[in-house]
Order: C-alpha cells, then structure tokens, then sequence
C-alpha cells in the first residue's frame, strides 16, 4: 500500500510532464505564426475584395489582423478623407484621396479584387519584424502580382503593420499601405498632394 502512495504521483508527474512536451512541440515556430496572420488576413481580403477603408461591419473582421499603429492610421486617413470633403464640397468633383478606389491589401485597378493568393516566404528582418512575401492572382488567364506584408509582434501575437505593393514591371512603383492612406494628409488634415505632410510652409 505504501508502494502505491509513491507511484500514483510519480505516474501523474510524468503524465503532465508528457503533455506539456507535447504541447511544446505543437506550438507554431515564429515564422509559421506570421504567415498564419497573413493567411487569415488575405482569406478575408480573397472573399471580401474590400475596396477603399473598409466599413464598419468589414473593419471588425480585419481589424484583429491589424497593429494599433496601423489602425491608428486608417482613423488619421478617414478624419482627412472627411477635411477633404469639407474643403472640396462640390457634389461632382471627384475625391483626390488616394486609396478611395484602391485595394488596401492588394494594390490598384484590376488589383483590387484577388481572386486566390498564395504565401511564397517569410523573411526576419532586423527589427523583430517579418516580411510575409505573397502572390496575388485575378482573372482566368490570370494577372499574377505581388504584395509583402509586414507583421510586427504585438501583445504576444503577431499583426500586419503595413503591406507593401512591390514593383512588378517597368511601368509599377514600388509603395505602401502606410503612405496611401497618409497622401495628400498632414495627419488628419487634408493639405492636397503638392504640400508634403508636415510642411511648414
């Protein structure tokens, strides 16, 4: 009887022991954990094709892919968007906001609306951030261009803090999410795009 006070817990310590290993085990290294923001991030953008700011109902599912400085910018791009309609009231004059007809995660024109994507890699960079490279692809004799998101850990998880919309051919620029919703904008003002942000002028 004595012999078994022993064994019992010596049989439960190794039990939970196990357990715990196997846990450990399973738990996703770094990069499969920004690729895994990524990959909920563009199954969202493949079903909802969101072009320009999201709306309300859209922006609580994208909103838990995103960082707080990123979000923080989409609210700095929706006060300008609404100074430049302030400034420029006329019903038939065309907004001058740059990511209006864009795709926030995709890029421009056809671009807005992917119809598959696919991780290619993830690259560390120096600054604890990775670059979650990612192929986009639209129409059946598909246009095929790519984007790299950036995801940063935040609050023990990772987030997209920007996307890049990389240079394809001679004719693209290479640029940003972050400098889209920041054209035109000195912060949550509008100044128009031939005033840089922040000018004292």
């Amino acid at each position: 009887m004595a012999l078994l006070r022993y064994i019992i817990p010596l049989l439960f310590t190794t039990t939970l022991a196990l357990g715990q290993l196997d846990q450990q085990s399973k738990a996703p290294s770094v990069p499969e954990s920004a690729d895994a923001v990524v990959r909920g991030l563009y199954r969202e953008v493949v079903a909802r094709h969101p072009v320009g700011i999201p709306g309300d109902a859209d922006m609580e599912i994208f909103a838990p892919y995103l960082s707080k400085a990123l979000l923080h910018r989409i609210d700095l791009a929706l006060a300008c968007s609404a100074d430049e309609a302030r400034q420029h009231p006329e019903p038939n004059l065309k907004p001058e906001i740059a990511w209006l007809e864009s795709g926030l995660f995709s890029g421009d024109d056809e671009r807005t609306s992917p119809r598959a994507f696919q991780i290619e890699r993830t690259l560390r960079e120096k600054n604890d951030s990775y670059r979650v490279y990612v192929r986009l692809t639209w129409g059946l004799r598909p246009l095929i261009w790519n984007v790299a998101a950036v995801v940063v850990p935040e609050n023990g998880r990772f987030v997209v803090d920007d996307v890049i919309y990389l240079k394809d051919n001679a004719q693209d620029d290479e640029s940003s999410l972050s400098k889209y919703l920041s054209s035109g904008c000195d912060g949550p003002r509008w100044v128009g795009h031939g005033k840089p942000p922040n000018n004292p002028r």
